[in-house]
Formats: C-alpha cells, sequence, structure tokens
C-alpha cells in the first residue's frame, strides 16, 4: 500500500518536476526577420506561420510547458536586430532566436546571443561565417550557405563553359561571402573573375552596374543579391538586352519565392540551388499543401527549414530534459535531422546542419502545369559536397 501511495505521489510529481526544468515555466522562440522589405517573401511572416506550425505539429508544449512564438521584423538593419533581441532575451525571457535573414543581422545577434548564452538557429541569412570564423557554440546553421551556393549554381555554371565572370554584388555581408566564395570556385575550376561592382540593398536603379558587368564581356554575370534585388536585377537586364546580347544571367541565391514574383516569363531557363522544393516526394507535397492552405503560397526553403530548425529545437528540449542551453546546444549536435526538410541530416560540431542540396532549371511557361510548378530538378548536390568540411569552415571551435 505505502509502495503504491509513493508511486502515485511520484506520478503526480512527474508532470511538476518536468516543468521546473524549463526556465519561467514557458518555451519562447524568437522569429526575427525581414517583414517589409526587400526579404519580405524570402522569409517574412511566411516564416512565421511555419514555425507555428512545428510547434502544433510537437504538441504545443514541451516536459509540460507551453511553447510560445513571437516575431519581429528587423527591418535589414543590425543594429535594429540587436535591439530587438536584446529586449526579447532580457525583458520577454525569449530562449531562442531563429529564422534571421539578412547575413549582417545574423551575425550581430548570434554574437549577442553568445554573450547572453542564448541559441541562434539561422534559416534565412547566407554567410558561411556563420558557422566559419563567426562560429560559437550556440550558434546553429540550419538552411543553405554561401558555400553551398557556390558550389550548386556555381560549379554548374563553370562545368558548362562559363569560365568568366562579373559580379553584381549587394554591398553588405551575405553579397560579399557570396561573391568570395564563387570566385574561390570559378577560379579553382579554372575559371576567371574580371571584375565585380557592388550595390546598395534595395537600391531602385541598377543600370551603371549592368552597364559596367556588360562592358566587361564576361560569360556569366553573377547576381551575388537576393529578393527583391535579384528581381529588380533581372528586370533591368532584360531592358538592356544582356542576355540576348549572349551573357548569362547566375541568380547565385533564388527562391521558389522570387520565381512566382518574378513570373516564368522572365525567370524560365535559370539555374539555381535550393534546399528543399515542394514537388520533389510526398513528404515534401504533404506539408505543403498544409502550407498552402495557410498562408495561399508554397513555401521555399527558408520557410521549410525554419519549421524543421523549430521541430529539431523542441526534440533537443525535450531529448535534453531542460532548456539550460549547453545542455539544449549538446543534443542539437547529437541527434540525427530527419524530416521532409533534411533527410539524414547531421549538425557538425561548428552548427552547420548537412544535408542535400538540390540544382534546379526554372520551367519555361510552356513546361509548367500550372501555379507553382517552375522547377525542373537538374541533380542532386550531397551534403558533404555542398557545405564546407570542419577544417574548411575556419571555425575556431573546431581546431
Amino acid at each position: 500500500m505505502l509502495r503504491h501511495l509513493a508511486l502515485s505521489a511520484a506520478l503526480a510529481l512527474a508532470p511538476a518536476l518536468a516543468q521546473a526544468q524549463v526556465s519561467d515555466n514557458v518555451v519562447k522562440i524568437g522569429i526575427l526577420n525581414d517583414q517589409s522589405g526587400v526579404y519580405a517573401d524570402f522569409g517574412g511572416k511566411w516564416s512565421v506561420e511555419a514555425a507555428r506550425m512545428a510547434v502544433e505539429d510537437f504538441g504545443g508544449k514541451v516536459l509540460g510547458a507551453p511553447v510560445e512564438i513571437l516575431s519581429a521584423d528587423h527591418q535589414n538593419k543590425p543594429d535594429v536586430a540587436s535591439t530587438i533581441a536584446r529586449g526579447w532575451y532580457d525583458n520577454d525571457k525569449v530562449d531562442t532566436i531563429m529564422e534571421l535573414t539578412t547575413s549582417s543581422v545574423a551575425l550581430a545577434v548570434q554574437q549577442l546571443s553568445k554573450e547572453k548564452r542564448k541559441i541562434t538557429i539561422t534559416s534565412g541569412a547566407a554567410t558561411s561565417d556563420l558557422t566559419g570564423k563567426a562560429c560559437t557554440p550556440y550558434g546553429f546553421h540550419w538552411a543553405y550557405d554561401t558555400h553551398a551556393l557556390a558550389v550548386g549554381t556555381g560549379g554548374s555554371l563553370v562545368e558548362q563553359g562559363g569560365d568568366s565572370w562579373f559580379f553584381l554584388t549587394a554591398d553588405y555581408a551575405f553579397g560579399h561571402a557570396l561573391e568570395a566564395d564563387v570566385t574561390k570556385y570559378v577560379t579553382s575550376k579554372g575559371g576567371k573573375v574580371l571584375g565585380s561592382v557592388r550595390h546598395p540593398l534595395a537600391t531602385t536603379d541598377y543600370s551603371s552596374f549592368l552597364l559596367q558587368a556588360q562592358g566587361s564581356k564576361a560569360k556569366i554575370i553573377g547576381l551575388a543579391n537576393a529578393g527583391l534585388d535579384t528581381n529588380n536585377s533581372i528586370k533591368a537586364a532584360s531592358e538592356f538586352g544582356i542576355v540576348q546580347g549572349g551573357q548569362r544571367l547566375a541568380a547565385l541565391l533564388f527562391t521558389l519565392a522570387e520565381v512566382h514574383g518574378l513570373g516564368l516569363q522572365a525567370a524560365q531557363g535559370l539555374v539555381l540551388t535550393e534546399g528543399f522544393y515542394w514537388d520533389l516526394d510526398d513528404q515534401n507535397r504533404a506539408f505543403a499543401k498544409r502550407f498552402m492552405a495557410r498562408t495561399g503560397r508554397m513555401p521555399n526553403m527558408v520557410q521549410a527549414s525554419t519549421y524543421s530548425s523549430v521541430l529539431q529545437y523542441l526534440k533537443a528540449v525535450q531529448a535534453a530534459g531542460t532548456d539550460e542551453p549547453d545542455a539544449v546546444a549538446k543534443k542539437l549536435k547529437e541527434m540525427p535531422v530527419d524530416d521532409f526538410f533534411a533527410k539524414g541530416g547531421k549538425v557538425l560540431p561548428n552548427g552547420r546542419m548537412v544535408h542535400d542540396m538540390y540544382l534546379f532549371q526554372v520551367k519555361t511557361p510552356a513546361e509548367s502545369k500550372g501555379a507553382w510548378d517552375y522547377y525542373k530538378p537538374l541533380s542532386t548536390i550531397p551534403g558533404q559536397q555542398a557545405f564546407a568540411t570542419l577544417a574548411e569552415s575556419g571555425c575556431a571551435l573546431t581546431q
């Protein structure tokens, strides 16, 4: 009888003990990204919705504690992002910040989070420095990066004879990193970079930049920008007759959202690299159908990977039995990632989640069977080929 009473008491206390392992008895996840600027469709409020879907699919609680999603627009400004992040940590007791579109923002928030001993999981920013020279014990990079884009889009175009390049580059951390990674890859394959020109984020006039690119006579004009900047670059290039003149455009960071915004007539034939496409398999289609029902659009790799990162974080908290950052970071680096986004993914000691990437070509209007039917798969790039090794990354944590 006494043993039965003791067991009953222990079972009754179990939820309370589990919840006591969660700081403030709630797990708070902040989705911080651009919701009103050039990257609003790239991630934006759609990534917030993907995060909510992950929480719902996990059951809304972890270790008996409720899970909350907070979101904010950082306006692509590192100072604004850092102020929001600091307020979230100090006042709102946010446990982790995710998505972090815009490399300068992601680098700033990841560094602040290191000081605060908080986990960041980046899906929206590209710079490989996040798990390279700027790596931290609490920083994770979940989707693509500039190294993977260089190997995918850059590599395919060099193999097709595109051995001379000129870059049109967004003038901040992301553009610089993308240009550097593609340059390294192109030259390693025997190609040459004839020059580059840098433009401000969200500029409205690309004419002088494109005239320089056109005048270089390079076979490939590499667009080391993203979002509306890439769309507007392609539209302006069409007005100048650049492709008609024999040069090719390389949209080095281009996703389904940008193809949809630009339209197949303008985007057809572009080769691009993504880590997800809704129509690749049944798992992807099932998630995309649910996402479409909630948002009216198909997800790109940023939104799909935001779902994946939120779900994996909650699994890590569950496995660790606590939301204490060191314990959760340890579990994130130990646990395999196996969901519709990353099938057999693995997190390296520097925080880089390694997963397959895919090379696609944008269909012609005649090839498309309907809305969002935009890609022809060209090849799968194995994760170990797409992403830098620990030795290549330059992360001091792993040396």
